[in-house]
Order: structure tokens, then sequence, then C-alpha cells
């Protein structure tokens, strides 16, 4: 097979669709991904094992329930892998188009599945398979929305645009946490354990339609134009990817680990343990993690501009550094804390490993050029929350083999910010990727080859 190197491409510059609006646009679109994730994160927590697995009780229900969590982020890499395939060879805006659209169709459905007291095991069956749709869908959506929004914006101001869509995550956490705060407080606890519990879901399908307009109504990236006319697009991107930054792959993980972690780690297992262990209310455990994700809607945009004078990496590791030194101390403080402790633990708890979450794109775009970066991003992203995914059924067994001693969550997240902080290190002392994919040709297409 003849191939040809096509000539650099100019860096993009101008764009029609302003970068500001762009980056709105993709915040929108993981705004969707993490109301879905918060939603079954609340749901499993507290209806998943009765309503789907009642007859393994309460503990084997609620670790059920927890392996429901793990199933999407198990095939999150297959769906990475495809539609990180797709994002490098067909464009960033269509294939985000696809995941938001896939994702937010699942969600809706399980909103109308029928429950285990109703069809027996046919209800959990069609669960764990809408969460499988979900996991691949999400495993092409995080990359997209850091890409969409980066490769609209110039260099200088890319760490704080990458930062953007991930105002999605509390964005997310709060419209679901709302959702199911004002459903328990208007409906008694058998309405809500009966068709109650379904509106959260089927809120997903409004917000899927307002995500696909705003993507609709943008262009595509002016780099993956410029690859286009280019002819620098690979055949198979990932085989790329892996030959020329096996390294890259392997620290971006570990970066990713600690933002995707905590929030499986404070927002699903330890909404469950405050409540069947600590005893604190359902409604103060929601009240706690809102107040926090309110306070990141201001903090994510600051770390992002911190980013933008420091480097990306250099805020993950200052975030991942912090966690890792209140890790024992709040979840000690946890064990006997009032009202006003419990929002400042769920506060700090939260921030710090935001700090790391923030500037998380910023860090992975800086390290994959530009004609295999979707497929990057998107694939060590999904192994990340592969992992995360198992967090809180590894913390649970924890919990239930040192006998709920109070150190067992601080040392999980004590862990998961060791090795973000490592990683996040050693991302700060590797080469960025060039500005405009030259100064690595790939196996590139072109017209003119032949087999």
């Amino acid at each position: 097979m003849l191939v040809t190197t096509a000539a650099p491409a100019a860096p993009p510059s101008a764009t029609s669709s302003p970068a500001r609006r762009v980056a709105w646009a993709s915040m929108v679109g993981t705004s969707l991904e993490s109301f879905d994730f918060y939603v079954f994160a609340y749901f499993s927590a507290f209806f998943v094992g009765p309503l789907f697995f009642e007859p393994l009780g309460r503990v084997g229900g609620s670790l059920a329930a927890f392996t429901t969590i793990a199933v999407a982020f198990v095939v999150r890499p297959i769906g990475a892998l495809l539609f990180g395939y797709m994002g490098d060879r067909l464009g960033r805006r269509t294939t985000l188009l696809w995941t938001v659209g896939i994702m937010g169709v699942a969600t809706g459905l399980i909103g109308v599945l029928p429950t285990y007291a109703q069809v027996g095991w046919l209800g959990a069956v069609l669960l764990v398979l809408l969460r499988v749709v979900q996991g691949l869908s999400l495993g092409g959506e995080w990359g997209g929305s850091i890409l969409l929004a980066t490769e609209h914006s110039g260099r200088v101001k890319r760490a704080f645009y990458a930062a953007i869509p991930q105002l999605g995550s509390p964005v997310g956490s709060i419209l679901s946490a709302v959702a199911f705060i004002v459903l328990a407080q208007t409906l008694p606890a058998d309405q809500m354990a009966e068709w109650g519990w379904r509106i959260p879901f089927l809120l997903a399908l409004p917000l899927l339609l307002v995500s696909l307009y705003l993507r609709w109504s943008i262009e595509e990236t002016p780099v993956f134009t410029g690859l286009v006319a280019a002819r620098k697009r690979d055949r198979i991107p990932v085989l790329t990817m892996f030959r020329q930054r096996p390294v890259a792959i392997v620290v971006a993980i570990g970066a990713a680990l600690l933002g995707i972690g905590s929030y499986s780690l404070m927002n699903t297992y330890t909404m469950n343990y405050g409540a069947s262990v600590l005893g604190f209310p359902y409604m103060q455990l929601l009240t706690a993690a809102t107040i926090g994700a309110l306070l990141q809607l201001v903090t994510i945009p600051l770390f992002g501009v911190w980013a933008s004078r420091i480097g990306s990496a250099k805020v993950v590791a200052w975030g991942a550094l912090g966690t890792l030194i209140i890790a024992f101390p709040m979840y000690l403080l946890l064990q006997s804390a009032t009202f006003g402790v419990l929002v400042a633990m769920m506060v700090i708890g939260g921030i710090l490993p935001t700090m790391s979450w923030a500037a998380l794109g910023g860090l992975m775009n800086d390290m994959f050029p530009d004609h295999f970066r979707y497929s990057a991003l998107s694939f060590a992203y999904a192994i990340a929350a592969t992992i995360s995914g198992f967090v809180p059924l590894v913390t649970g067994a924890l919990g239930v083999a040192t006998a709920q001693a109070w150190w067992h969550p601080g040392l999980v997240l004590a862990i998961l910010s060791a090795i973000t902080l490592v990683a996040s290190v050693v991302a700060a002392r590797m080469p960025q990727a060039p500005e405009s994919s030259v100064l690595e040709p790939a196996v590139l297409e072109t017209e003119d080859a032949v087999a």
C-alpha cells in the first residue's frame, strides 16, 4: 500500500462557531451524562435493590445495585474504541450527536422499566441491558466534549475551555439531587417506591432534546476540518495511539482516576454508607452533596483559569495532594458529625478532587496529537471510569471485611489520590503534543493511495 504524508496544515484559527458558545454546548452534553450517572447512583443506593433484586435481601440487593453501576463502566472501553474511531474518522460533532442521543434514550427507557414485583427477573435483565447501552455511549461522550471545546479555541485559553465541559458533573449532580429532594418532599414513601422514582429518568428526554439542538447548531471543529483537508486521518487511530503513545495512555489513565473515582466514592458509596451505617437522614446527605456541587459551579472555571496560567498537570497534582492529605481526617470527622460538619466535609471532600477534575481535560488534550486524540482521550478516560465504577463495590466489601472501620473509605480515597498525584507529576514532565500533528506522521489516508 502506497501512502503519502500531507503537508503540515496551518494551525486552526477562527471559526464561525465562537469558542465560548461551543464550550457551553459541550457542557450541556456532559451535564446529561452526569445527570444520568447521578440519577442512577442515587437510585441504586436506595431503590434498585428493593425494586429489581428483591429476593437477594437488603445486603445482596445493595451489592447487586452497585454491580449495575459497574456494568456500565465495564463496557465503556468498548464504546471508547467504537466512538473514538468515529470521532477521529467521521468528526467530533457527528459522533457526539450519536453518543448523546443513545445515552438520553437509554436513560429515559429505564424510567419505564417493570420491576421485580411486576415481571420477575425480566426487569433486572432489561435494566442491565440498558446500563450496557449507556456505558457504550458514555465511552465516547467525555473525550468528544473536551475536544469540541478545546479544538475551537487557541492554545492560550485551551486549558480554561477544557474545564468548561467539566461543569457538567456538578450540574448533573445538582439536577438529579434536586429531583429526588423535591420528589421525597412531595410524595409519600410508598408512592416514591411505586412510581415516583421513574420521574428523574424521564427528565433525561427533555435534556436530550436541548443537548441535540445545541450540538446540531455548531460546526465541526477547525482541527478536524484541517485533518480532512490535509488528508491526515488515520485509518485505524487506536493502533497509532498504542504504537506512538503507550506510556502517555497509562499516565492519562492514572491522572483521571481521582477525578472520576472520587465522585463514585462520594456520591454513591458515601451516600449509602452515611445513611445505612452512620445514620444520617437521606435528605441531609442529598442537601450536603447539592451544596458542594453548587460551589463547584464557581470553583471549576476558577481552576480552569489557574490551569491556563500554571499548566493543567500542575493543577491536577495540587488537587490530588490536597485530597490525599484530607482523606482520613474527613472520614474520621464524619463518624460523629453534625449537619454543619457534614456539609463542610462534603464541600472540602468535593472541591479538592474537583481541582484534579477541572484540569483533567487540559492535561489529556496536551498529551496526544490531533489525528488520534479522540480515541486516546476516550480510551484513557473509559479505562479510568471502568476502574472507578468498581469503587463503591470494592469499598463496600472493604467495609464488610473491616466491620465498617471508620478509615475504610478514606483508604480508598487516599489510594486514588496517590495514583493521580504520581501520574500528574509524570505528565507535567512529558513533552506536549505538537500543535498540528506534524511531528509524528502516521499511516495517513490519501486519495492517491493504492493497495
